[in-house]
Parts: structure tokens; C-alpha cells; sequence
């Protein structure tokens, strides 16, 4: 018996093996089955550079296989200090949440990189006392805890991300609903990590407002992935920049500082390079992103996803880089987010892509 698929939970739930009975077919590799019944794993061709996209592993792969469990919960702890850090360690007046499904186990390691926080700050204060300790300061002391509560509620089983276009706007305005009687008003900050923001329509349409209707002071959004800036062209159909939230704030900017000259510029640029036949040996979108700071652009997007109506404060907080990669170490393909293509037809993409937007087309850009 022969069994392919893309993912090694689907073959270990069905057959009942353990993680190393099941094989991942390399790059440059073929499984070739004949008539006969023989079997063969050969090289079909010379693999390059491993590049592994690290988008499956955020978001589309099932996440209960333990390797992407254990990289999906690392890249929830990897955000933990920089959360810790806008809430200015006030957990007695945080709450953390999620909003599900995809995000679930992230949360759970955000929750303990907090939680591990929390356990040294106890340690810490039950050291400074000296003898000076009664049972009700431990008993109190012991009985603090990371607040966390089902905050975002998910109706019904669609997934916005990959909803035809026209149908999207719509849908996500019903997808979500929320658990009142969770939040302290005008008191408690509320922390909600998604697994990542795309084009932040659920966000806009659905989340925020339903979350400032709990009337938090403040509402963090958390990201366990990058900003995403750049179109994909290996399988992922995120081919239009102007989808991107990331890219709309970098050109909001532009537009604030009236520097709509320099779109231009590259515009002519990538022009250039068409006519030359090298679209396809730089990605000039990367100098459109050059001109802000990482925290610049978040700032931007977290102004875009709030509703107008909407007066509660709004931050947005992204992976970084870093530590995406110590989080996912075999999958290094971060091309989504840092424009590093591993094939130079994707630079012919992003490139194509920059032109469809500057000349209003709204077709793929490949």
C-alpha cells in the first residue's frame, strides 16, 4: 500500500503510525509508483536552497501535528515579552484571548511566556519578605494567575481568508460574536492574538467592533505571523498588493508626507526593467517599505482596522523575523514578509504586482 498526502497528521490518523513511520518526500525528489507495484523514491532533479514556506506553518497546516503544534505554541512565547511590554505588566487588569480557530494554539504559548513571566515576578516577591511572610500575603500572592477568557466567539465554520472576494466583505460581518460580562470596563486591556492579518477586513468589519462593545480601555491585537507585505506566487493566492493591509499603510504614509513622487519613481523603475527583460532580477517594492520603521507601519494598520465609530484605543503587534525563524527553523521560506524570494520569477511578481495597483488593474500578478 502506497499513501501520499500533504500533511502527516492526515496519514497518522487514518493509519494509526507514529511520526517517523511517515515519510516527507525532499526537494528534487519523486515517488514513482509502476504497474508492478514496485516503489521507487528517485531524483528528478538538482534541489536547490531549502526555502520551506513558513505561511503553512502559521496557518494552513493542521495544527494537531506535534511538530506544528510545538511551532505554532513557540510563536505565541516569542511574542510574550513585547506584550508584556504595551500592557506595561499590568496582567491584574489584562485579559488574553484569541480569536479562533487557527489561533488557538499560539494563545496557549502566549498565555505561558506571560505565565512564566508571572512565575519569577512571585518567586521574586516571596524571596524579597525575607521571614516577614504570613499566609494571607502567600495565599494571595500564589493565587494570582494570567486572566484569560473566551472573549471572540466563531459561528459558524468558514474561513475568511480564503472566501471568494465577493462574498468576503459580507460574510465576516456575521462570522463572529463575543462573551459579555468578561471585561471590567474602562478597566481592562484586552489582548486577542490572531495567527495573522492579511487584508484586517475581519478585523475591521467584524473583531474590533465587537470587542470595543465590551468597553475595554484598550485592545491589543496580536499577530503570530510578520506583517505581510508581498504578493505569493507558489500556491497561496495572495497575488494583489493592494489587499495587503501592511502595503495600504505604507502607501497611507507615503501620501502623509507627500511623497507620492517616489511611487512614481519606482513605478518607472519596474517599467524600466520590463522593457529591459529584467523584471525579474530585483524586487523594488522592498525600497517602498525601506522608508518606515516595522512599529511605523503596525501604528498605520492599527489606524486603518478601527471603525470609524470606534473611540477605544487599538494597537497592533507583529512577529518579528527573528523570531519567526527561531520558532520555525526548517521552514525558512519568509518571502511574504521580507520580499526574499526564492525563485526570481517571484521578484516578476511583486513587480507586476506594484504596476497592476499604480495603474488601477485589479488582476493577479501572475
Amino acid at each position: 500500500m502506497v499513501v501520499s498526502a500533504s500533511e502527516r497528521s492526515a496519514i497518522r490518523t487514518v493509519f494509526n503510525v507514529g511520526e517517523n513511520e511517515v515519510k516527507e518526500l525532499m526537494p528534487g525528489m519523486g515517488l514513482i509508483v509502476k504497474a508492478d507495484g514496485t516503489i521507487l523514491i528517485e531524483k528528478l532533479m538538482e534541489p536547490g536552497e531549502r526555502r520551506a514556506c513558513s505561511f503553512e506553518r502559521i496557518y494552513f497546516s493542521r495544527g494537531s501535528d506535534e511538530k506544528i503544534y510545538r511551532e505554532r505554541s513557540a510563536l505565541g512565547y516569542n511574542l510574550s515579552a513585547q506584550v508584556l511590554e504595551a500592557i506595561q505588566n499590568d496582567l491584574r487588569n489584562t485579559i488574553f484571548s484569541f480569536i479562533p480557530n487557527t489561533a488557538e494554539v499560539a494563545f496557549y504559548g502566549l498565555w505561558k511566556g506571560v505565565d512564566d513571566y508571572l512565575k519569577e515576578i512571585k518567586i521574586q516577591r516571596i524571596l524579597s519578605w525575607g521571614s516577614d511572610i504570613t499566609e494571607e500575603k502567600l495565599t494571595e500572592m500564589i493565587d494570582r494567575k494570567v486572566r484569560t477568557e473566551k472573549i471572540a466567539i466563531k459561528d459558524v465554520k468558514m474561513r475568511t481568508f480564503i472566501t471568494e472576494d465577493v462574498s468576503r466583505n459580507e460574510m465576516v460581518q456575521h462570522v463572529y460574536d463575543i462573551t459579555y460580562g468578561t471585561v471590567k470596563k474602562g478597566e481592562d486591556t484586552l489582548v486577542v492574538i490572531d495567527d495573522s492579518i492579511v487584508r484586517g477586513t475581519t478585523l475591521k468589519q467584524s473583531i474590533i467592533r465587537m470587542l470595543a462593545r465590551l468597553q475595554p480601555k484598550k485592545i491589543i491585537i496580536v499577530s503570530s505571523a510578520p506583517q505581510i507585505r508581498y504578493p505569493d506566487c507558489y500556491g497561496i493566492d495572495m497575488s494583489k498588493l493592494g489587499d495587503f493591509i501592511a502595503f495600504r499603510a505604507a502607501i497611507a504614509l507615503i501620501r502623509e508626507r507627500n511623497k507620492e513622487d517616489f511611487l512614481g519613481e519606482l513605478l518607472e523603475k519596474c517599467k524600466e526593467l520590463q522593457r529591459t527583460g529584467l523584471l525579474h532580477t530585483e524586487n523594488i517594492v522592498q525600497q517602498l517599505y525601506k522608508q518606515f520603521t516595522t512599529d511605523e507601519i503596525s501604528d498605520k494598520i492599527a489606524q486603518l482596522i478601527t471603525p470609524k465609530e470606534v473611540t477605544i484605543p487599538v494597537q497592533v503587534i507583529f512577529q518579528t523575523i527573528e523570531s519567526l525563524h527561531r520558532a520555525c527553523p526548517t521552514n525558512t521560506g519568509d518571502w511574504y514578509f521580507t520580499g526574499d524570494y526564492p525563485t526570481p520569477g517571484g521578484n516578476r511578481v511583486v513587480n507586476k504586482a506594484f504596476m497592476n495597483y499604480m495603474e488601477g488593474r485589479d488582476v493577479r500578478g501572475y
